[in-house]
Formats: structure tokens, sequence, C-alpha cells
């Protein structure tokens, strides 16, 4: 202390924040960033209408690419036209880009889809939304329509999409197989429905590295199902396989020697409606043919085949009826298709187009028939067959159909023909009126049998054996008083003749020459003749020795 004086303190206020704020502070900032992170995350939300919410909950149901979550339904209300169900699903950012207006979206649940189960996964987690974003480039869209079936590829699988055109689907579906030389080489993904009056254009997809098969002369045809032939060898069954059984497929094929580019995505083919269709449009230019048919075609239909000396050529592709003014008749016109290239070398051969050289066989007499090579099933085909003695005629044109003219002399249908001219003339005969002669002819017979006239001849007949039997006997005892009877025995042997020659006159108009009757008369008259002729000889011998008389046989007892 100095001076006495009493030192004094002082005071100095000081500001200091307090710890317990950096709580709030903290918290704040993680707040933010929290936000900032979602909201950073956070991708467009989107709209996806569906005809029904089914498995689908707000909250809770997920979209989902590859097993890969890319948001959440986070609403699901009515549209305001009552027609379709709207779904709200909130996004991700990595869908962003996703989000384009060649994306699918369907809805995943179990269900039994082209010929495959899917979405099993689904019975324990519950139903979702699956999505399937476009390789190609395309126009972003927040807005979507749902597909209620879930796509035949839903992995981006390289291959090629062709165009397949047909006048029919068949059995095909989605998902039926395609394949290549029975390998499963792709599927169909659909087809399109906007010109179903003309056709129906399938999408099949091939993926590679079969799709380098395709080329722009490969042939595609129908698949589906179980083919059933009658060949000579017995029943041919032949199935694609069970897959295509059942759902039906497609088998297309590129000829070997095949020197055409392979064909490019969206190529456009027919697809046969055969095996047996597309093998006869790949030996190249048809020739269009009609005839004219003026009879029955019963059992006649568009596919059937029409041959060559019993080889097919061909196939009828239309049959018609219409009326011709100039004949006044009703015909049937018959097209038909012929595969020229099926005689092989013919036209250059001849060294003539194939019009001209059809022309000239039509002249050597060419004619189109119709025969029915199976009488079980009674369906028929159209048979080229040459007729030499046919009557002269010409090839003409209807625009680029030949007309070729036909002959209905032949096949079954003469046959028929035939027979019922055969039966209208049975029946003209006068069955009656030739019962009724018979019947007469039977009653004359029995009258001419049974009549006193041949009871008397033959009992003439009787008498006069008996007495050349006693004349013999007594000749061979003593031939003296014999002769006293040889005059009566002479007018009853021309009696006999006489009756016998009426008999026979009779017999010979009731029976005929092989008769019974007749053979028995030829061997009494040959014994006749032989009595005759022994009577001559007596008389020869009495006439030469008198004495023979009185002494009578010169040679007795020896």
């Amino acid at each position: 202390m100095i001076d006495g004086q009493v030192p004094t303190a002082s005071t100095h206020r000081r500001r200091r924040i307090s710890l317990i704020w950096l709580v709030p502070l903290v918290t704040a900032l993680i707040a933010g960033w929290l936000a900032w992170d979602t909201f950073s995350k956070r991708g467009p939300t989107i709209t996806l209408s569906f005809n029904t919410a089914e498995g689908l909950q707000a909250g809770q149901s997920q979209l989902k690419f590859r097993d890969v979550t890319m948001g959440t339904v986070k609403g699901i209300r009515i549209a305001p036209d009552l027609s379709r169900v709207l779904v709200t699903v909130e996004t991700v950012r990595e869908a962003t880009p996703l989000l384009t207006d060649k994306t699918v979206f369907w809805v995943v649940k179990p269900q039994l889809f082209a010929g495959n189960v899917q979405g099993l996964d689904t019975l324990l987690s519950g139903s979702y939304i699956g999505m399937l974003p476009s390789t190609a480039e395309g126009t972003p869209q927040r807005e979507f329509v749902g597909s209620e079936d879930p796509p035949i590829l839903q992995t981006a699988i390289p291959g090629t999409t062709f165009q397949l055109r047909t006048k029919r689907l068949g059995s095909l579906s989605l998902g039926s197989p395609i394949f290549f030389r029975d390998l499963a080489v792709g599927t169909v993904l659909g087809w399109d429905q906007s010109d179903l009056v003309n056709g129906v254009t399938v999408s099949a997809f091939v993926r590679a590295p079969f799709d380098k098969y395709v080329r722009e002369d490969s042939l595609f045809w129908n698949a589906s199902g179980m083919s059933l032939k009658f060949a000579s060898g017995g029943v041919r069954v032949q199935i694609e396989s069970m897959r295509a059984l059942l759902l039906g497929g497609i088998a297309f094929d590129t000829p070997a020697d095949s020197k055409a580019a392979v064909a490019t995505a969206d190529h456009r083919f027919p697809l046969y409606a055969s095996a047996d269709a597309a093998q006869s449009a790949g030996f190249g230019r048809h020739m269009e043919f009609v005839s004219y048919f003026t009879g029955s075609v019963a059992g006649l239909d568009p596919g059937a085949e029409v041959t060559f000396h019993g080889l097919k050529i061909g196939e009828v592709t239309n049959v018609d009826l219409v009326y011709d003014p100039k004949s006044d008749k009703i015909r049937v016109p018959v097209h038909f298709r012929v595969e020229a290239a099926r005689i092989a070398n013919i036209a250059p051969m001849q060294g003539i187009p194939a019009g001209a050289l059809a022309a000239e066989m039509v002249r050597r007499g060419l004619r189109a028939t119709l025969q029915a090579p199976n009488m079980l099933t009674g369906s028929k085909v159209v048979a080229l067959v040459l007729m030499p003695e046919a009557p002269a005629a010409e090839m003409t044109r209807e625009g680029d159909t030949f007309v070729l003219p036909s002959d209905e002399g032949g096949g079954f249908d003469s046959i028929t023909r035939g027979a019922s001219e055969l039966l209208s003339k049975i029946n003209r005969i006068d069955f009656d009126a030739i019962g009724a002669n018979i019947a007469s002819a039977a009653k004359g017979l029995d009258t001419t049998i049974n009549g006193p006239e041949l009871r008397q001849s033959l009992a003439s007949l009787n008498a006069t054996m008996a007495d050349v039997k006693d004349l013999a006997h007594k000749l061979d005892a003593d031939a003296g008083p014999a002769l006293k009877r040889l005059p009566e025995i002479s007018a009853q042997l021309q009696d006999a003749l006489t009756r016998i020659g009426r008999l026979a006159g009779s017999l010979n108009t009731g029976y005929g020459d092989d008769s019974r009757f007749n053979r028995d008369m030829t061997r009494l008259m040959a014994q006749l003749s032989d009595t005759a002729r022994s009577l001559r000889t007596l008389t020869d011998l009495l006439s030469r020795n008198p004495e023979a008389l009185i002494q009578g046989r010169s040679d007795k007892g020896k």
C-alpha cells in the first residue's frame, strides 16, 4: 500500500455464446444437408394409368428396373372419367433419363404369360411396377399408359426384329417361339392390328447370332400345331416342338446356296401357312391358271394339289361359282398356281417362254381334270393330263391368268355318271314283260313234257324196243317165224320214227341244244339207227340165203 491509498477492484462484462446453442445449430445443418441430399436424389414425379391397381399400395409398392428401385408409389386415385386408375410415382434421379415415350410400364404379379410363369417373387414381397426403357433415343415424358401384359423381352437382348405378313394368325400368340433348323432362335413380339382388312403383320424377333441367317430370300412359315399327312408309306405326323404345339410357332429356312444379302431390321417377309406352301414358293416364278368346270367340284378346296403324272406341281388358290351369260350356264372357275420350275429344264430345252410352252402343250392335248386320289376322304385334286384324242383347243388369257381347257370325262365323276346311266338303262328294262315271257315259255315246256303226245311217243318207243328185243331173241332161236312179222315190225318202226320226228321238233322248240333231253334223244336215235342197220343186214342175208329160214344159222353151235 503506497501513501496510505486503498486499492480498488474493477470488473469488465464479456459477451459469451453458450455451448447449448450448438445442438440446434448442428441439427439444422444436418436437416439442411438431409433435405438437400433428398431433393438432389429425387427424380420427377410421374403418373401411370392402368385398368386396375390390383396389388399396388400407396407408400409401399415400388417402381423397379432389373430389381433396382427406381421410385415409390405415392398415391392411387381414380381418373375423372372413371375409366382408369391413376398411380402417382415419385422416382429417383437415376430414373430421369429413362422416362421417355418409349418406356414401357406394367404391374408385376403372379401370372402365366407367353408360356411362362412370371412374378412368383411377388408372392412374398407384394406386387410392384416394372419398367423397361428403350435403348433408342426418345422424348422425355411424365405421363404414361401402363401395359396390361409384360413385354416379351424384358432385357436388352441383341438381335433383329422382322415383319411377317400373313392373312391369318392361326395358333400364333405372344411369345410363340421361332425355329431355325429345329433350334428356338427367337420369339413373336406381337402384331400390328391397324390393317386387319388386308392381313396381319407379325413382329418376329430373332436373337443374335442367328439373325445373320435371315437373308432376303429366306422363307418363313407357320409351324403351329401338328402336321398330319396320308402318304403312300402310311400316316406321317410332324410337330416342331411341344411348345409350338401348345403356343404356336414360326419356322424359317434359307437356301444353302443363297447369294442374297442379310436382311435388315423390319424387313418384310410373307408368312406362309405351312412348310409345303413355303417350299412351293421356293421354286421361283409361278404361272397362274384358271379352268372352268360345269360339273360338281365337291371335295376340291383351296390348297388342294395340282398334279402332273402323279407329282405335285402346284396348288389350288381359289374356287368360285359364277354365271356365264354367253352359255347360260353356271360354271365353276378353279384358280390354281403352277410352279413351272418343278419341270426341270423343259423351258430352256425348248427354247421358248413358259407361256408359249404351255400353249403348245394345250394344242397337244393338255387338259385340266378333277380326280379323287383318296376314295376314303373324297378330297379332289386338279390333275393335268395329256389327251391326244381330245378336241382341238387353244389356251387363252384373262389378264395375267392363263385359261387352261378342262375335261370332265375322266376320273371318279365319269365312273359315277357311267353307273348312273347304267342304272337308268336297267330301270328302263320291262322286267314284268320278261317275267311273263319266261312264265309262258315254262308253261309251254311243261305242256310239252307232260302232254299226251310225249307219253304216247314214249309208250310206242318202249313197245318198239320190246318188239325189237323179242325179234332179236326169236331170230337167234329161229328166224323163220320172225320173217312173217317183218312187215308189221316195219310199219310199227315207221310209225315210231314219225312220232319221234314230231317229238324231236316239239322238244327242239321247248329245249336248247344242250338240254339233257336232247342228249338222251341223241343216244336213242343212235340206238335206233343201229337197229335199222341190223334189220337191213338181216334182210340182205335172207335175200341172198333164203334157206336160212329153214336151216337156221349155219354157225350155230360154233
